[in-house]
């Protein structure tokens, strides 16, 4: 008989750095908390804004697709973010992925949709604390004032170089979610402790 295969541990792309991110809280005094929250769901989703499809899967998942540019919205634990004009993607709670995805094709019926898991491409750190947006500012050319870019938000754009989608806090005091792929992962990490040492007290 062969051997049973043993499954793989499931380890996320910044569990090596788990230990470093919780200490900036403690060496800022409170000024910058960092986290990565790991296996969040995404779903990649292109459809037409205007069609039957959208209202669809708006109601299957219990929130309207934004449709004005960069901006976000939240439901129960689902999150949609704009991309582009026919273009999202969903959040959702670790282990929610598969269902996300069903729920949405049989939504959209015979609709042309296009639902792509992309769980396994980003990882998502936070970044909060009251000194978050003047860290994300050493390496960000967007305005991150909270006039400008406040809950509601989102943007593609580039941190330290790195490409991510910015997520403006959902209320004040919240983090900034910050979505980058995992093979940058490491190396944006590794940029925000550096840039955090501002703040050590």
């Amino acid at each position: 008989m062969a051997d049973a295969v043993r499954p793989v541990p499931r380890r996320s792309p910044l569990a090596h750095a788990a230990d470093r991110l919780a200490a900036v809280s403690r060496d800022t005094g409170g000024a910058l908390h960092l986290a990565e929250v790991p296996f969040l769901a995404q779903i990649g989703v292109r459809l037409d804004p205007k069609g039957a499809a959208a209202d669809a899967v708006g109601l299957v998942l219990g929130l309207q697709l934004p449709v004005e540019p960069d901006t976000v919205v939240r439901a129960g634990n689902l999150t949609a973010l704009w991309l582009g004009p026919d273009e999202w993607l969903v959040l959702g709670p670790p282990g929610s992925r598969q269902d996300l995805e069903s729920r949405i094709r049989e939504a959209a019926g015979d609709a042309f949709v296009s639902v792509t898991d992309v769980s396994a491409q980003r990882t998502t750190l936070l970044v909060g604390g009251p000194r978050a947006r003047d860290l994300l500012a050493h390496g960000c050319a967007l305005d991150l004032h909270p006039r400008a870019f406040s809950a509601g938000r989102c943007a593609q754009t580039t941190l330290a170089r790195a490409q991510v989608v910015l997520v403006a806090p959902e209320e004040p005091g919240a983090g900034f979610q910050v979505l980058v792929r995992s093979s940058f992962a490491g190396y944006l990490t590794d940029w925000l402790l550096d840039a955090a040492t501002e703040w050590r007290v």
